[in-house]
């Protein structure tokens, strides 16, 4: 991460509507923390897929809603527990809080981390209180938008994390992948499963989707899908040839060239990415706990032993 990049200001967050009475949040430049939402307009009230990281980032959030529509946010999507789309949670009290049941579990096991302090650089976090889903689901759940059926639907095995869900709408084609998708950014999968990541994108390509929210990044449409599996066979064959070559994680991620994946944002993440790729090419079952304080503290390593850059 260079300072240079630090620096520079952020373009604002914008609505960009993806299809009648549908809108995409964005929030550039989509880095660590930096996620996307979205929102549907219905007659008697809104839609809200997932929230921001800080209090002040989805104040504006809730402030570009109203800025659309009058009518209250009565249900808030939770797509997955990190807090880049969680946080935000308490600044819609009067919203339903939709989420997986391990969505619930994993919000009230973490709360608010102390770790947000010591990885990151400096970010105005708010006075952010941990509010996790109350309306919980196993496999799925259909909620709609007036007469728009939208499809929550868990998708089935650890992936980015253990409890990873999209919102599927196909009267028009739309999805948000939560982050099962980047578009820009580097793919992440220490909280999950690299080879269920895989596995979970063929999953999101049988829909068929022509548009796609990520939950980082641009709307894009189905062939960025195919970006992020080919980084993620990447990172699963560069973690078979270090560990043939008696070599940690972190060696294996000075030693690789990124190549075409290089210009992605965050780059350090291949260091995560391999830890959870060393543990399931040693036997451990997708998405069961690694060390994760070692993991972040060797992406900080590999960042020149610099906080990572967060711009949140």
């Amino acid at each position: 991460m260079s300072s240079s990049r630090h620096d520079r200001p952020l373009p604002p967050a914008r609505v960009e509507e993806v299809a009648d009475g549908v809108h995409a949040y964005l929030q550039p430049d989509g880095s660590w923390w930096i996620n996307n939402a979205g929102f549907l307009v219905g007659r008697r009230g809104v839609i809200s897929v997932d929230s921001c990281a800080t209090e002040r980032r989805t104040l504006a959030y809730r402030e570009a809603i109203a800025a659309v529509t009058d009518r209250p946010v009565t249900t808030l999507i939770n797509t997955h527990h990190h807090g880049d789309h969680t946080f935000g949670n308490f600044v819609f009290p009067e919203a339903t809080v939709v989420g997986h049941e391990r969505t619930r579990e994993m919000i009230l096991a973490e709360g608010i981390p102390d770790y947000l302090t010591m990885a990151w650089t400096e970010v105005d976090w708010g006075a952010l209180e941990a509010r996790p889903p109350f309306l919980t689901y196993t496999d799925g759940v259909t909620v709609y938008s007036d007469e728009l059926r939208c499809e929550v639907r868990h998708i089935g095995l650890p992936a980015h994390t253990t409890n990873d869900s999209i919102v599927w709408i196909p009267e028009r084609s739309l999805l948000f992948s939560g982050d099962l998708v980047f578009n820009g950014g580097t793919p992440f999968v220490m909280m999950g499963s690299v080879t269920g990541a895989i596995e979970a994108l063929d999953r999101l390509r049988e829909l068929g989707a022509e548009t796609i929210v990520p939950g980082h990044g641009d709307v894009c449409g189905p062939e960025v899908v195919d970006t992020v599996q080919d980084y993620l066979r990447f990172v699963l064959a560069t973690a078979g040839r270090g560990r043939e070559a008696g070599l940690s994680p972190l060696q294996t991620a000075r030693e690789t060239d990124l190549g075409e994946y290089a210009g992605l944002l965050d780059p350090e993440r291949i260091v995560g990415n391999l830890h959870r790729a060393y543990a399931e090419l040693d036997g451990l079952p997708a998405g069961e706990p690694i060390d994760v304080v070692t993991a972040v503290l060797e992406m900080i390593d590999y960042n020149g032993g610099r906080p990572l850059t967060c711009l949140a």
